[in-house]
């Protein structure tokens, strides 16, 4: 029988001091984990008023109606909110100025020692025998229950160890024929992996061969575009072995300049893998959890076995991939394609997608067509269609579909007429503007970055003198003071506005009524123009400028102040349908909507290849364009055109007068225009990248030309595509480009082919979004074939010639 071990009292009661000591240390949310706009509803909860989250993290240490497992904070109000729930155990909502501070040790599922402190979730014994409730008493009368053990957190059926059992945490069990049990669950020392390592977050950092690994944040010696701050959901730290992008196992970037890659050495957990429900009959999201018996492509092709070679020789197998269900010939997804597929047995096609059904209402995330972009939203966001997927801080949105980084409950089977596909900003549930789950953990979800359509400025002036030095966009300090505008969040606003968005005036800054409030005074914030009752934005928030309103059921609200952004470089006046699909395949674009393209012709008007404007008098193009003459005299430059016949009244005509060649075995060339471009609506340079900046894996960039359509339709008219950036480790595995792509290149396009830039696109514009600007990171330069499954387009990589584009634009 489970008898209370007395003897051991003693170590509970040491184990209760170390946690006194916690809540006795200075840094008190150092045993938290914290995430932005995070809201759990549950009941018991205690409410209190604090100043500081500190103070409100001490009152969670020190409750005593419940075990506090996490405590919301909302500093506008000056709310602390103690629950006994977290992440693990209840729903997780969004809402707006809430931010959710979890427990680390009841997140944690593995155990330290004997595991008296562990508070996982974890309710199966080492044979798998499900765990009684501790306060049950069917099939077995405990005698170790939470009235007798209250500080042990006995509640539900989880597997705990409140009488320092040397053997660890155990439970009683639902087997009447088995009283309790040990439960299998890995030590928290223990360096391992379960399934392909996808989840592992250890500090090994050597490889297999010994190399170190090279820092994520780094990029010396090898370039890659795995960056930490734009990856946060693939916990990219220091440099720890890692699986970000569906490899067999963790493996990381080495310190030799001789070994680009390799995997980690790292034993498989004895401990059993996480649980998923399979699906059967279809598949939801990515199907992931697919585990039907389809085994028929799209195209009727028959699938190979998984543990078969012939006629595909391959690294899917379940040795590799333990953990995703890859059985006969099944169609399956293993390695985060975006739904299940499968080796075909015919020796000509080496893979392809299956037409597995999906769950719920919607088709599949990315089969539909994407619709047009559009420029703002109207009322509250509900019906925008647009195709924005990044948020108002620049953050990158999280699949629909996906429940990583935040579980949610926002799909597409629960919202069947929202849209909800991709990672598109959307508004399912009427908030009050489009928004996202976003892929940072700490931040679970925010406003998109997009404007109310009666809110748009009515004009924009160009620049009076655009450069090279607005390629890396800037957002200036303090905004022009005649202008009642803001910059970026609005941390600098100064303006006159001082209603909220629906109307309310706000409440003087230094006052109590109707309102008590003590974080945000003149007082407590002297430079934050805390004077009067104007919209301010003190704490930074994302969203922008707010106040305390006068409103008594509504301490505070946000205000509409419009952005004081001017025509800039990369930002079109019109803007562009961001279409996804590539060229081939792609959409017709929007009239100058991409103003930065220009069209690269023969001295007969004849168009050959694309370019891109970077400034009034230089286009970007690839030096291939560039061989039928060494001569200027030889090509003439068509700007502001949006159809091939180019006979529209915005055209501007220019000779070149210089050809600048790039280095000796790369795919650029600088072109000098006989006079500058007149920079207008319809005519705009594209913003440079930062030198050797890497965009990161899987970022969604743009390609527009001229060129072959191969029967896809929109020929003579300029044509448009978005597809992923693939990183060049993925880009050269054998199945793909075989190790052709270099260093100063890069690879964009869909795996599965079916669109791609082709012939007469070549020197035109890879740009890519972030922070509202479009960024120039690629000149289209080669690819095999045209759209072809497994061969993604090539691009000379820019961010690697900006010293030379600078130096050339100057010295001629």
């Amino acid at each position: 029988m489970k008898v209370h071990k007395v003897v051991l009292l003693l170590g509970l009661f040491l184990f209760t001091g170390f946690l006194r000591g916690q809540t006795e240390s200075t840094d008190v949310l150092e045993a938290y984990i914290k995430t932005d706009g995070a809201w759990i509803v549950k009941l018991p909860k205690v409410q209190y008023s604090v100043s500081t989250v500190e103070e409100c993290a001490v009152k969670c240490n020190k409750e005593t109606s419940f075990t506090c497992r996490s405590f919301l904070y909302i500093e506008k109000d000056q709310d602390c909110v103690t629950l006994p729930a977290n992440s693990k155990t209840d729903q997780i909502l969004r809402r707006m100025s809430a931010v959710l501070y979890e427990k680390k040790e009841y997140l944690l599922e593995c155990v330290n020692g004997i595991g008296m402190d562990y508070r996982g979730t974890k309710s199966k014994t080492k044979s798998g025998k499900t765990c009684q409730r501790w306060e049950g008493t069917f099939p077995h009368t405990p005698n170790i229950t939470p009235k007798t053990h209250p500080k042990a957190d006995l509640e539900s059926n989880f597997c705990r160890n409140p009488d320092g059992d040397k053997g660890g945490p155990w439970c009683y069990t639902t087997d009447p024929e088995k009283r309790w049990e040990h439960c299998n669950i890995q030590d928290c020392t223990e360096e391992c992996i379960q399934c392909s390592g996808e989840n592992y977050r250890g500090k090994i950092s050597t490889t297999m061969s010994g190399f170190t690994c090279q820092r994520w944040d780094s990029q010396k010696p090898h370039n890659h575009g795995y960056i930490p701050s734009a990856l946060p959901d693939k916990y990219l730290e220091e440099n720890y072995c890692r699986n970000p992008d569906g490899e067999p196992r963790p493996w990381c970037f080495t310190t030799s300049p001789s070994k680009r890659w390799e995997s980690c050495s790292i034993p498989r957990c004895t401990t059993e893998p996480p649980t998923i429900v399979p699906e059967l009959t279809c598949a939801s999201g990515e199907g992931s959890s697919y585990r039907g018996t389809i085994a028929v492509t799209v195209s009727g092709k028959t699938c190979q076995d998984w543990a078969s070679q012939s006629p595909q020789k391959h690294s899917r197998t379940s040795e590799n991939y333990p953990c995703k269900g890859l059985d006969k010939n099944y169609c399956r997804n293993p390695d985060n394609e975006r739904s299940p597929w499968c080796y075909t047995t015919d020796p000509d096609t080496r893979w392809e997608y299956c037409s597995v059904p999906s769950c719920g209402d919607q088709p599949r995330p990315e089969e539909p067509v994407i619709p047009e972009g559009e420029a703002c939203y109207e009322g509250d966001g509900t019906s925008y269609r647009g195709a924005m997927s990044e948020t108002i801080s620049g953050k990158k949105c999280q699949f629909w579909t996906s429940m990583e980084p935040h579980r949610h409950s926002k799909t597409p089977q629960n919202f069947p007429k929202a849209d909800l596909r991709r990672n598109l900003c959307r508004n399912p549930d009427g908030d009050r503007a489009p928004w996202c789950y976003t892929t940072d953990p700490t931040v679970r979800w925010e406003y998109c970055n997009i404007e109310r359509c009666d809110n748009k400025p009515s004009s924009r002036e160009p620049p009076t003198n655009p450069s090279v030095a607005a390629a890396s966009p800037s957002i200036s300090s303090s905004p022009s003071p005649e202008k009642d505008c803001k910059v970026g969040n609005g941390a600098s606003y100064r303006g006159p506005t001082s209603t909220t968005i629906t109307g309310v005036t706000c409440q003087e800054w230094s006052s109590m009524t109707p309102h008590q409030h003590a974080s945000f005074t003149p007082e407590t914030h002297p430079d934050k123009g805390l004077e009067s009752n104007q919209c301010r934005n003190p704490d930074s928030d994302v969203n922008g400028p707010w106040c305390y309103t006068t409103d008594r059921n509504k301490k505070w609200d946000y205000c509409q102040i419009p952005d004081c952004d001017s025509l800039k470089c990369g930002q079109p006046s019109v803007k562009p349908k961001r279409c996804f699909g590539r060229i081939v395949g792609g959409c017709i674009s929007k009239p100058h909507s991409w103003p930065w393209q220009i069209s690269l012709r023969t001295r007969t008007k004849i168009h050959f290849c694309g370019g891109t404007l970077i400034d009034a008098q230089w286009v970007l193009t690839a030096a291939h364009c560039l061989e039928r003459s060494e001569s200027p005299s030889a090509y003439k430059i068509f700007l502001g055109v949006h159809t091939e016949r180019a006979n529209e009244a915005s055209k501007q005509e220019r000779d070149v007068t210089k050809i600048i060649k790039g280095p000796a075995g790369t795919d650029i060339a600088l072109l000098k225009l006989d006079r500058p471009a007149l920079l207008t609506d319809k005519v705009l340079p594209a913003c440079l990248p930062e030198k050797d900046y890497i965009v990161p894996s899987n970022t969604e960039c743009y390609v527009t030309g001229w060129g072959e359509t191969q029967g896809t339709g929109g020929e003579g008219f300029l044509k448009e595509t978005g597809f992923p950036v693939i990183e060049n480790k993925v880009c050269n595995r054998a199945s793909f480009l075989n190790g052709r792509v270099k260093e100063h290149e890069m690879c964009a396009g869909n795996i599965e082919g079916g669109t791609d830039s082709c012939q007469g696109d070549s020197g035109g514009p890879l740009v890519c979004y972030a922070q509202s600007t479009f960024v120039l990171q690629g000149v289209t330069s080669w690819g095999l074939g045209c759209a072809n499954a497994m061969k993604p387009g090539v691009y000379t990589r820019v961010s690697k010639f900006i010293d030379w584009i600078e130096r050339n634009m100057k010295e001629n």
